[in-house]
């Protein structure tokens, strides 16, 4: 396959304009899209939640010259090229793999990273989305079935494969809110009062943040920012490898469940 067609066939699942109404609309940076396009035809994909060395020798095992990746390999302009400091991208180069990124709009995408990590803590539809978008959105209030905190924390670590999980408060959970991603911030705490959420579950919570949270009264998950992407961006995977006629495979890394 063409690059151009791997790339179709993610827009048509994780429509890559969800990224630009993402940064204007909330004033959002990303990016998204083709990161580097070695000029070959695509012969298997490799999907890993980063660009790494480890994904490359993934890739290089799995006979696959393209990785798609969630967060984006290259993340801010780039105005030099030196291989001490882009060894991954030089890696990629070496071995004719090409890359694609999806971030925000896989983040916000229908059935994407953040509505994954809703139905895999229980929810099945939101009650209200924080940022909505034409067709998506991002950051979710949803009902599950009243149970302990503790019941709920010990869930969601056998569900999302991790045993870095930080809890805080004590009451039971019925309605829950969540940000993938380093997803929590004040205005997500705010909508998760407003719409009558009692949990948030997200990841790398600052310590201001924590402390609002908690003296607000809410009780708060944090996941690892990995494994609650990771998640969805397996699920992602899976839709993807029924969408083409090539080889698909997956890289997880351990170290960061």
């Amino acid at each position: 396959m063409k690059l151009r067609e791997i790339y179709d066939v993610i827009d048509g699942q994780a429509p890559f304009r969800l990224s630009e109404e993402f940064t204007e609309k909330y004033g959002a940076y990303d990016n998204s899209g083709v990161m580097l396009d070695c000029g070959r035809d695509v012969a298997g994909l490799l999907f890993s939640l980063d660009l790494s060395l480890a994904a490359v020798e993934a890739a290089k095992k799995a006979g696959a010259n393209c990785i798609v990746t969630h967060h984006p390999a290259i993340w801010s302009p780039v105005k030099h090229l030196d291989e001490a400091h882009e060894e991954k991208l030089f890696a990629c180069i070496k071995e004719g793999i090409s890359v694609i990124s999806a971030h925000l709009n896989l983040d916000a995408a229908p059935a994407g990273i953040d509505e994954s990590l809703m139905r895999g803590l229980g929810g099945k539809q939101p009650v209200s989305v924080f940022q909505p978008l034409t067709g998506g959105g991002y950051g979710r209030v949803f009902e599950i079935g009243e149970c302990p905190l503790k019941t709920f924390a010990e869930r969601t670590a056998q569900v999302f494969h991790t045993k870095r999980l930080i809890t805080y408060g004590s009451h039971p959970v019925r309605r829950a809110a969540c940000f993938c991603g380093a997803g929590l911030d004040h205005g997500a705490i705010e909508f998760a009062l407003r719409e009558g959420a009692d949990t948030v579950v997200s990841s790398d919570g600052k310590h201001h943040l924590v402390t609002e949270a908690v003296e607000r009264g809410l009780n708060l998950l944090l996941l690892t920012h990995y494994a609650a992407e990771n998640y969805g961006f397996m699920r992602f995977a899976e839709a993807i490898r029924h969408a083409v006629n090539i080889p698909v495979s997956t890289f997880t890394d351990e170290r960061y469940l």
